[in-house]
């Protein structure tokens, strides 16, 4: 029988660091998306994962959590109409439509907050699945940065500064 449990997105609390820090580490650790140290403490994660500027959200199906994102101006000033964001999805849960929930819920409190557009300004190329929701979600490729990441498998791959507006 098909599982019928719905994935619900709901703002992080302090409560869910073990579960966040449980879907962060193996990306981090893995060094494949993310240009962040690959030896980064829990400590260091989840302060950089929960900063100040981060408003912090879970992806759960009951009292799992499948996956966790964050929402951001992306910069000040004359650039905070426009919103910044950074999704994992927990390996288990790949596939399941984790990631488009997740973007679908960033797009939707993006509005909420009063931003004009998103921009994702280091998408690494080699993650294909990721460019390719992003596209599929309206985001167009405006930029490359030739050899920006360092892909602990393929080398030097591009990353890409992707933009929509909301």
């Amino acid at each position: 029988m098909k599982n019928t449990t719905e994935i619900t997105v709901r703002a992080a609390e302090l409560m869910d660091g073990d579960a966040v820090w449980s879907v962060i580490e193996p990306v981090i650790r893995a060094g494949e998306t993310y240009a962040l140290p690959r030896d980064m403490t829990r400590l260091d994660g989840l302060k950089y994962w929960f900063s100040e500027e981060h408003e912090v959200f879970v992806a759960c199906e009951g009292n799992q959590v499948l996956g966790t994102y964050f929402l951001q101006g992306n910069h000040l000033g004359g650039g905070s109409h426009v919103a910044n964001a950074g999704y994992v999805t927990a390996g288990h849960a790949t596939g399941r439509g984790v990631a488009k929930k997740m973007l679908e819920h960033s797009l939707q409190r993006a509005l909420e907050r009063g931003f004009t557009a998103m921009q994702f300004n280091f998408v690494v190329s080699s993650n294909e699945s990721a460019v390719r929701l992003w596209q599929k979600n309206g985001f167009v490729i405006v930029g490359t940065l030739p050899g920006a990441f360092h892909h602990p498998h393929f080398g030097l791959v591009d990353a890409y500064v992707m933009f929509r507006k909301l």
